[in-house]
């Protein structure tokens, strides 16, 4: 640690380094030292944690912080660099930004129609600040929602397309979870719902495969994982958003619905219509985006969510139990949408 900081001019001394337990993929630290409190963030997951990546990210959220995005740029060094290199990995300070996140539950509708502006904020300012052509390292796409290692189904390349999900691969993913969730003893309440939904979802995924979505093209620079836990909020005000690890070039309206789909849905798996709605209306109006635009990306978030297990295969692949408490909800939510697609459709586009 003393290491670390003797780069950084006005640090000071460390006085405590205590871990921060949320996030799944890297670690970060709340860092107390004589002149302050900091962000220290150790950069471990492989597909962004290279040190030119990760300057990209630290370029792009400095241009935003100038346009009045709220952003926490990292620090420099005394010699003007924001990555260090210890011991193989990659680390980076940031300034520590005092809040809290807020779910889709604590927001109000002028809150969701905030939170939708701010998104489109973030994508027509990306378009201005990065370059206008992909970098296939930036197409790393994904949510702590959906699989946070990466898009299973995605291209690399802006511009390629992104395809949507094999139901055959799906169909053989589901055979393969089954009979680990059935070898499993002693089996638990987990266990007994990994089996009820896996074999609901056969059934559903059966029934829908004919609407498998075409492939998408990309269509602009994206955050790449917006949601509650990379939010902070000072009172009712957005204060920073962080982590940009999975900064890169994806169709933007399905971050769009992806964020509304983590922030909004409920515990027992249906979406706050409602806020949904006023959310994604703030949305179209910041980031120019139009009523089609939404309806595609909401039936290709609905296919992705009918095909995805990661929490599942977390779990029994895995062992890797730390993304279990967002089944039961995450679970539901795709059979809720199933049902309700057209109501979810309105909401996104009316």
């Amino acid at each position: 640690m003393s290491a670390l900081l003797r780069r950084y001019a006005n640090a000071g001394e460390p006085l405590s380094c205590v871990p921060v337990t949320q996030g799944l993929l890297n670690r970060g630290y709340r860092l107390a030292t004589t002149h302050g409190a900091y962000f220290l963030k150790q950069h471990l997951d492989a597909p962004t944690a290279d040190r030119d990546t990760i300057v990209r990210q630290h370029r792009a959220t400095q241009r935003l912080h100038d346009l009045g995005v709220p952003v926490a740029p990292p620090l420099a060094d005394a010699d003007g660099r924001t990555v260090a290199v210890i011991g193989g990995h990659c680390y980076a300070l940031h300034p520590w930004v005092e809040g809290r996140h807020r779910g889709g539950a604590q927001l109000t509708t002028a809150g969701s129609r905030r939170l939708g502006a701010l998104l489109g904020l973030v994508h027509t300012c990306l378009e201005q600040v990065m370059e206008p052509h992909g970098d296939p390292r930036g197409d790393q796409h994904g949510d702590p929602y959906g699989d946070p290692r990466g898009d299973q189904h995605g291209a690399p390349g802006s511009g390629r397309q992104h395809r949507s999900a094999d139901p055959d691969e799906t169909f053989r993913l589901i055979d393969e979870l089954l009979a680990l969730t059935r070898r499993r003893r002693p089996r638990d309440s987990f266990d007994e719902l990994a089996e009820h939904r896996l074999l609901e979802r056969r059934r559903l995924l059966a029934e829908h495969t004919h609407r498998r979505p075409p492939p998408a093209s990309a269509g602009g620079w994206v955050h790449g994982d917006f949601h509650p836990l990379n939010l902070l909020y000072r009172g009712a005000e957005p204060a920073a958003i962080i982590d940009w690890d999975r900064l890169g070039v994806q169709p933007r309206a399905e971050e769009a619905v992806r964020a509304a789909a983590i922030f909004f849905v409920q515990p027992a798996g249906g979406l706050e219509l409602a806020k949904v709605r006023a959310y994604a209306r703030a949305y179209r109006r910041a980031a120019g985006a139009d009523s089609a635009e939404l309806a595609a990306a909401v039936h290709r978030v609905w296919w992705e969510r009918l095909n995805d297990f990661w929490i599942l295969r977390w779990r029994y692949q895995l062992h890797d139990r730390r993304a279990d408490p967002q089944f039961p909800a995450a679970s539901a939510l795709a059979v809720w949408w199933t049902r309700e697609y057209e109501a979810v459709c309105d909401a996104f586009t009316g």
